[in-house]
């Protein structure tokens, strides 16, 4: 357990960073697409791609709220952000969002799978029964990068240097968390489980799904990876009770360096040859716990991931 608790705080607590927003190369030409853009980390994550030129869509659950991230983002950069509405706690409205985003983009150049839900009421389950963290964070997901997968081969065919980049942000909660599949949907087994167990076992999901899709998907020009985006100040705490809150203002980073990692993993020439790779703060290589090293058990959950959304 102290190797785990040593690997926690040194990804807490980086050193200063050596790679910037001003380093994220010119998108020009670029199809971009970051869920939870609306708010936080993604939204930040789109700001930057905006004014280097990427064709930025903006995927999230709330209409309002992601028409209102695009006029921020309109002030702020004077660029103009696509919305797509993505309920990542709905696998058929998934599938439609999925479709509807073919239907207007034949190529998808990076996906950042950023969006995500922490420590929320034990009640709170997504619309089709899951645990709305690993719902959320993992299931959904996996199935929208699955329903867009497409335009991202394609993306990859028809790129100078062959290849298409999926991102997915996990956490340094991973290091707590290990799989239970008695508890993926509602049960006595999950109700027994805290919020933040929860949370980790969501964020293990999210880095074994990543080394899941380098896998299977390397040699077509996908490359995934898994990042920590370190400790930032934003909505993702609204479930924090008043301490934990007080605490991470404390401790917390703006979240300008929340967007750093996934940027450097999403848009650098660098960036290509991390296929399968986990990225900590900020913009470095890191380690996972080993759990989220086994092939066996990315791929016994890519096959749980795949027998849920089979009949949608």
């Amino acid at each position: 357990m102290g190797h785990i608790w040593s690997a926690y705080v040194r990804e807490s607590f980086p050193p200063s960073t050596k790679f910037y927003a001003s380093d994220v190369p010119d998108m020009s030409g670029k199809v971009v697409l970051v869920t939870g853009a609306n708010s936080g980390i993604g939204k930040e994550t789109a700001r930057v791609l905006l004014t280097k030129n990427a064709k930025v869509y903006v995927a999230c659950r709330d209409k309002a709220k992601g028409e209102d991230a695009i006029r921020d983002l309109k002030e702020s950069t004077g660029k103009e952000a696509f919305f797509l509405q993505l309920n990542l706690a709905n696998l058929k409205s998934i599938k439609v969002s999925g479709e509807e985003f073919l239907r207007r983009e034949p190529v998808l150049h990076v996906l950042f799978n950023n969006a995500g839900v922490m420590t929320p009421p034990i009640e709170m389950l997504t619309d089709d029964g899951y645990d709305l963290q690993f719902g959320t964070n993992v299931l959904g997901h996996f199935y929208f990068t699955k329903c867009v997968m497409p335009a991202l081969l394609a993306a990859a065919a028809q790129s100078p240097g062959g290849t298409a980049r999926i991102v997915n942000t996990a956490s340094n909660a991973h290091w707590f968390g290990s799989l239970d599949y008695n508890t993926f949907k509602d049960s006595p087994a999950r109700r027994k489980k805290s919020a933040m167990v929860l949370y980790g076992q969501s964020k293990m999901g999210n880095v074994l799904f990543a080394a899941e899709v380098a896998r299977r998907y390397g040699d077509q020009g996908i490359v995934s990876t898994a990042l920590n985006p370190g400790g930032i100040k934003t909505e993702l705490s609204r479930y924090y009770d008043s301490f934990s809150r007080m605490i991470g203002n404390m401790f917390f980073h703006d979240v300008s360096f929340g967007a750093l990692t996934q940027l450097y993993a999403g848009t650098t020439a660098e960036g290509e040859n991390l296929n399968g790779k986990y990225l900590v703060p900020w913009a470095r290589m890191g380690n996972t716990h080993a759990d989220g090293r086994d092939p066996q058990q990315a791929s016994e959950l890519w096959n749980w991931l795949e027998e849920q959304v089979k009949d949608i």
